[in-house]
């Protein structure tokens, strides 16, 4: 097998030493040990003492981190810094989310003879689903890769997880998997590296849900190894997004414009909430356009990205349905990219509406103009499941913006208000996910606490002996958390 080797994107040049890739018979020893390790049977206490060990731990090695990060992202210490401090605050939220409660959805219902058909005693609760297989992002090292959303909040479930490292990274990931392994109990959490190490991990018959933030395709694919198996398992994915933006003529300020080009710039483009599809007064794309031309690029994550990127910008150029507005500057070092702004019109929008709202992963964006605003109600509904969308607006809009909601709220899970979208909280309000093909079930979210719900699945104990129950369904409610009982939300 071929080993992984991780690349600085300001030069092109290696970094560090090649990490060999998984085999299978290493990948079935990793996941045989998770799901022998015991986690899903430890308490809601003592996992949340485990991640704040881990948050501890990888807070403590911050500088060594961030320097390894950088040379493999070119991302900045700045920008890492702050990410592996969002990375610890999640894994402290989920331990606050453990300590709470609330996320066991405890139930318990009295029996009753006299309801047709008569009720026995039921209590049910949420349980841990098993060993998960987490696909790190290549776009976020820390906050979407080793020790992210999605192992943070499996983790917290009670499942064990086991995570496929991204190649553009290798060296951040495997230090960063040292750290939390050395944090858990042993066998608790894994890495594999390596291309064929995915799929196996997705087929294993002990892994039983998968976590995935990529690209379309890469996630399609794996979606349906998921599916396909003998035993079929949820796989939740993180899949593409053109994050719609709507500009209303109240906004369409050089404020605004400005604000658009930080957004869609940020990180180099290289965001899942990057605003690449905006609808714009025709009057505004003088300022958009100064904005972008004004913006400077940089280097992208890997020198596919960056092939990828200009393959897709250099066709959309070649195309006639748009015209290139814009170009900012390109740093011209290692795998680095121009910002690209192109405009087109709603009737032709409206008419390729496929072909425009395919997304190119970077600093494009696509700009379509409008004369009046109402004329978008009608396309609006029919763009492609997203993360979020967004409408700026003035004071005296706010009729206007409820109908364009309204529209919007159908295609994407978060809704954004005179803001922009790059940037998503990690909160128990958050939700990160949205219709095909932002996500691959647009019921669950991947950042904030109810994350945790994709990794727990209900059961229910019917007449059960009292001493043999839970502690969290047993009478007298022993650890307090939120329970319904008999249909009334409290802590009885």
């Amino acid at each position: 097998m071929t080993a992984v080797q991780g690349y600085n994107p300001r030069t092109g040049e290696p970094v560090g030493s090649a990490i060999p890739s998984t085999s299978d018979a290493e990948l079935d020893a990793i996941v045989a040990k998770a799901a022998a390790s015991g986690w899903s049977a430890t308490t809601s206490a003592v996992r949340a003492e485990a991640l704040e060990r881990v948050a501890d731990a990888l807070d403590a090695s911050s500088s060594e981190l961030v320097s390894i990060a950088d040379s493999e992202t070119a991302l900045g210490e700045g920008r890492l810094s702050g990410e592996l401090k969002r990375t610890t605050n999640q894994l402290r939220l989920f331990a606050s989310v453990l300590r709470e409660g609330s996320y066991l959805e405890a139930t318990l219902d009295t029996a009753d003879a006299t309801t047709v058909p008569p009720r026995p005693e039921l209590r049910r609760i949420l349980r841990p689903i098993g060993v998960v297989g987490v696909f790190a992002a290549s776009n976020f090292p820390f906050a979407f890769s080793v020790a992210g959303g999605d192992t943070a909040s499996a983790l917290a479930a009670g499942s064990p997880v086991i995570v496929k490292a991204h190649p553009s990274h290798p060296t951040t990931s495997a230090e960063t998997a040292r750290i939390v392994a050395a944090s858990l109990p042993d066998g608790v959490f894994g890495i594999v590296h390596g291309l064929e190490a995915g799929p196996r991990l997705v087929q294993h018959p002990s892994v039983k849900a998968v976590g995935f933030t990529g690209s379309t395709g890469g996630g399609r694919a794996l979606y349906d190894l998921a599916n396909g198996r003998p035993d079929p398992i949820p796989f939740y994915g993180e899949l593409g997004s053109v994050n719609p933006t709507v500009i209303l003529p109240g906004a369409a300020t050089e404020e605004t414009a400005a604000g658009f080009a930080g957004s869609l710039t940020l990180g180099v483009g290289q965001f899942c909430t990057n605003p690449g599809l905006t609808f714009a007064p025709a009057s505004m794309v003088d300022a958009l356009t100064a904005a972008v031309s004004a913006s400077s690029g940089g280097p992208m994550l890997n020198e596919r990205m960056q092939q990828g990127y200009r393959s897709g910008v250099d066709s959309l150029a070649g195309s006639d349905l748009v015209e290139l507005a814009a170009t900012g500057t390109d740093p011209e070092q290692g795998y680095s990219v121009a910002p690209k702004l192109f405009t087109t019109e709603l009737k032709t929008f409206a008419a390729n509406l496929g072909t425009l709202t395919e997304e190119h992963f970077g600093p494009a964006g696509v700009v379509v103009t409008y004369t009046d605003p109402e004329e978008l109600l009608e396309v609006l509904p029919q763009l492609p499941g997203s993360l979020t969308a967004t409408v700026h607006a003035g004071a005296d809009e706010h009729a206007l913006v409820g109908r364009i909601g309204a529209a919007l709220q159908a295609v994407a899970g978060r809704l954004i208000f005179n803001a922009w979208p790059t940037g998503v909280a990690v909160a128990w309000g958050m939700q990160h996910g949205g219709p095909w093909p932002a996500t691959t079930n647009a019921l669950h979210t991947s950042v904030g606490s109810t994350a945790i719900r994709r990794w727990l699945v209900p059961v229910t104990y019917q007449s059960w002996p009292e001493e043999l129950l839970p502690p969290e369904l047993q009478a007298g409610n022993p650890l307090g958390i939120p329970r319904r009982f008999d249909g009334v939300l409290g802590t009885a």
